[in-house]
C-alpha cells in the first residue's frame, strides 16, 4: 500500500471513529400515555438526542422547539440543523416534536417541561451538568421556550434561553395571529392571555436569555422580543439582545439569511460568556 492510500485510509478510519464518538438517537417524551390531549391521538411527542464526543462535552444542553405557528413544525431548518451545530460546540441538544397545541396550550407546554426533565434524568449517562440545561425556541416555539422559562418551576425550569424572532405576547394585536388562536383557541379570556404572554410574567428568578430578530419582520411584531428584554432588564436578568437590520422572519438555519455570519458569532460569545 503507497502512502497516498496509506493516509487516505486513516483519514475515513478517522472520520469513521468521529461520526462513531458522535451520538444522535430518537427517544419517545412519555414512557406511558400522553398527558392532556389535542384531539388528535396520532399527534406524539417525541425527541431526537445529539451527543457530542466525550472529550469535548461541555455539560452544558439544550431543548430546541422549533417554530410553525403552532400549526406546523420547521423541524429541519429551526430544529435538526441546530442538532448538529451544538453537538459539533460540545454541547447536548434534545431537538424536541411537540404536539400542536389545536386550542390546548397545556399540550405543548408539558411536552417542553417533559423535554426538560427527560434531560435532567439522563444527566449523568448523558454528561449533561443538571444544572446547565436552557432552552431554546424560534417564532412560535419561541414563545413556548419563554413561556417555560417564566412560567415553570422545578426540575422542569430552564437555566437559559434562547429565542430567535419570539412570538411573546398573547395579547390579542400584539403577537402573531396565527400563533395566537392556535395556542388558545378562538375566544380566550384575558387572563389566560395574561398568563401566556411571557413579558407579563417574568420575574427575578427568570433565567437569562439571547434574543434574536430582523427589524424588517413583517411576520412577528419585532416589539415581542424587544418587550421581552425591557423586562428582562428591568428584573435585573442578564440577557442579549441583537436586532439585525433586515432578513423577514423564519430564517433558522439558513446561511442565505444575510447577517447569518454575525448571527452565529454572536451565539458563540453569548455561549462562552456563562
Amino acid at each position: 500500500m503507497n502512502f497516498k492510500k496509506l493516509f487516505l485510509v486513516a483519514g475515513l478510519a478517522a472520520t469513521t471513529m468521529f461520526a462513531a464518538a458522535q451520538s444522535r438517537f430518537e427517544v419517545k417524551l412519555y414512557s406511558s400515555r400522553q398527558p392532556y390531549s389535542n384531539g388528535d391521538n396520532t399527534d406524539t411527542a417525541k425527541v431526537r438526542v445529539y451527543l457530542p464526543i466525550d472529550r469535548e462535552a461541555t455539560g452544558r444542553a439544550v431543548i430546541i422547539c422549533p417554530g410553525g405557528g403552532y400549526g406546523s413544525l420547521s423541524m429541519d431548518t429551526e430544529g435538526y440543523d441546530w442538532g448538529e451545530f451544538f453537538q459539533n460546540q460540545g454541547i447536548a441538544a434534545i431537538v424536541l416534536k411537540y404536539r400542536l397545541p389545536h386550542g390546548k396550550p397545556e399540550v405543548p407546554i408539558a411536552d417542553a417541561e417533559q423535554a426538560i426533565k427527560l434531560t435532567r434524568m439522563n444527566a449523568a449517562s448523558w454528561k449533561i451538568n443538571r444544572d446547565n440545561v436552557g432552552i431554546m425556541g424560534f417564532s412560535a416555539g419561541g414563545h413556548l421556550a419563554a413561556t417555560v422559562a417564566t412560567i415553570s418551576k422545578g426540575e422542569a425550569k430552564p437555566n437559559f434561553q434562547i429565542l430567535f424572532y419570539p412570538v411573546i405576547s398573547m395579547m390579542e394585536g400584539y403577537g402573531h395571529e396565527g400563533s395566537y388562536h392556535n395556542f388558545l383557541g378562538k375566544r380566550p379570556g384575558k387572563s389566560e392571555q395574561k398568563r401566556y404572554s411571557a413579558d407579563m410574567n417574568v420575574t427575578r428568578i427568570t433565567p437569562r436569555a439571547f434574543i434574536a430578530l430582523s427589524d424588517d419582520d413583517d411576520t412577528v411584531p419585532p416589539a415581542n422580543g424587544v418587550n421581552y428584554y425591557t423586562e428582562l432588564y428591568r428584573n435585573d436578568i442578564r440577557a442579549s439582545l441583537h436586532v439585525y437590520p433586515g432578513g423577514g422572519h423564519g430564517w433558522g438555519s439558513k446561511i442565505g439569511f444575510r447577517y447569518h455570519e454575525e448571527m452565529m458569532m454572536d451565539l458563540k460569545a453569548w455561549l462562552r460568556s456563562f
